[in-house]
C-alpha cells in the first residue's frame, strides 16, 4: 500500500499538473532587412487630355464629319448643326446692311452740296445734313456689328475640335436632336496615356507627387514603370477616394479604360524592422508583439506603420535580436511558451 501511494507521489511530481502547460510557438529573430511599402490599386487607362464635345447650339444634327477612331487636328469640323434659321438671319443682316450703306452715302452726298452751297442755305440745314451723316454712320456700324454677330452665331453650327486627338467615343448620329449638353463625342489625346485610380482615404496622406510605381497592363508578363503624375486636392466624400493619376515613364499604346495594376513604391528603406500582421495584437493597451524570453511570453509595446501588407514596418519597441512569435492568437502576457523548432 506504501508502495503504491509513493509512486503516485512520484508521479505527480514527475509530471507537475499544477504547472501551466508551455504553448508551442513559432518564433522569428528580428532582424533588420530593406524594406519596400507598396500600395496595390487597380485603375484605367485614360487620356491625360480629354474632352467631352458639345455643341454652342441646339437643333437637329445634319451632317457627322467624322468616325470613330478618327485622329482629327484642332479647329477641324466634328458635325454641324441645322443652321437653316441662323442662314437667314445672317441674309438679313447682309440687307440691313447694304441699305445702311446706302443711306450713308446719300446722306454724305447731301452734306457735300450743303457745304458747298454754305452760302446760300441756313446754319440749321446745313448741321441738320451734318447730323443726318453722323446718324447714317451710327447706322452702318450698328448693321455691321449684327452682322458680325450673326455670322459668328452662324459659326457656332460647325462643332470643331477644341484639340488635336483621337475620336475615342461617337454618339452624334444624323438627325439627332442636339442641345448644348449633349455630348456628341469624346476627343483625346492619346499621345499622353496616364492610370487614373481612387486611393482609399486610409492613405491618402501617404500618397505625393513623383512617387515611383510599377504597372501591370493584362496579358503582359513584363512590368512598365511609372511615377504619380497628380494627386487630386480632396477626397470625394460619397466614395472616400482620393483621384490619382499616374503617368507612364514610356510611351505605351492601350485601349482607353483598360484596367492597370498599379504598385505605388510609398516608402522605401535601406534598413528597417518588421513583423508578420500575426505577430500583432492590439487591444486598451495599445498595440503590442510578445517575445519568448526564458520560456515565457512576454508582451512589448510597439509602435507600427498600418499597411495593407502581410508584414508591417515597426517604428519603437523592436530591437535586432529580439525574438518574436510569429503568431499572436492565444498567447497572453508571462505565459510559458516552448519554442517549436525552425
Amino acid at each position: 500500500m506504501g508502495a503504491a501511494i509513493a509512486a503516485c507521489v512520484g508521479g505527480l511530481v514527475y509530471l507537475q499538473p499544477w504547472t501551466p502547460a508551455q504553448l508551442p510557438v513559432a518564433v522569428e529573430q528580428a532582424s533588420a532587412a530593406p524594406v519596400t511599402r507598396l500600395l496595390a490599386v487597380n485603375g484605367r487607362i485614360a487620356a491625360l487630355h480629354s474632352v467631352d464635345v458639345r455643341a454652342l447650339v441646339g437643333g437637329p444634327v445634319t451632317q457627322v464629319e467624322v468616325t470613330e477612331g478618327q485622329a482629327v487636328d484642332a479647329g477641324q469640323v466634328l458635325a454641324r448643326i441645322d443652321a437653316t434659321t441662323q442662314n437667314a438671319i445672317v441674309r438679313q443682316a447682309f440687307a440691313g446692311l447694304d441699305a445702311a450703306l446706302v443711306a450713308q452715302e446719300q446722306a454724305i452726298a447731301v452734306y457735300e452740296r450743303s457745304v458747298a452751297l454754305q452760302g446760300n442755305i441756313s446754319v440749321a440745314a446745313l448741321e441738320a445734313d451734318r447730323r443726318a451723316v453722323q446718324s447714317a454712320k451710327q447706322e452702318v456700324a450698328r448693321m455691321t456689328a449684327l452682322l458680325d454677330q450673326a455670322q459668328e452665331q452662324l459659326a457656332q453650327h460647325s462643332v470643331t475640335a477644341p484639340i488635336a486627338g483621337t475620336i475615342v467615343t461617337l454618339e452624334a448620329e444624323p438627325g439627332q436632336i442636339a442641345d448644348t449638353t449633349t455630348v456628341l463625342m469624346t476627343l483625346a489625346d492619346l499621345g499622353e496615356l496616364v492610370v487614373k485610380t481612387d486611393v482609399d482615404e486610409a492613405y491618402a496622406t501617404q500618397i505625393a507627387v513623383g512617387q515611383r510605381a510599377v504597372l501591370n497592363l493584362p496579358g503582359e508578363a513584363e512590368t512598365r514603370t511609372g511615377r504619380v503624375r497628380t494627386v487630386a486636392g480632396r477626397v470625394d466624400a460619397a466614395t472616400g477616394g482620393l483621384a490619382v493619376k499616374v503617368a507612364f515613364d514610356a510611351a505605351v499604346s492601350a485601349p482607353i479604360g483598360l484596367t492597370v495594376t498599379a504598385n505605388i513604391i510609398v516608402d522605401e528603406r535601406d534598413s528597417a524592422l518588421t513583423v508578420p500582421r500575426t505577430a500583432l495584437v492590439t487591444d486598451e493597451s495599445g498595440t503590442a508583439i510578445f517575445l519568448a524570453q526564458d520560456g515565457v511570453a512576454r508582451r512589448r509595446t510597439v509602435s507600427v506603420i498600418d499597411w495593407p501588407a502581410a508584414r508591417l514596418l515597426v517604428t519603437e519597441g523592436l530591437s535586432p535580436g529580439d525574438p518574436v512569435i510569429i503568431d499572436a492568437t492565444g498567447v497572453s502576457d508571462g505565459q510559458p511558451v516552448k519554442v517549436d523548432a525552425p
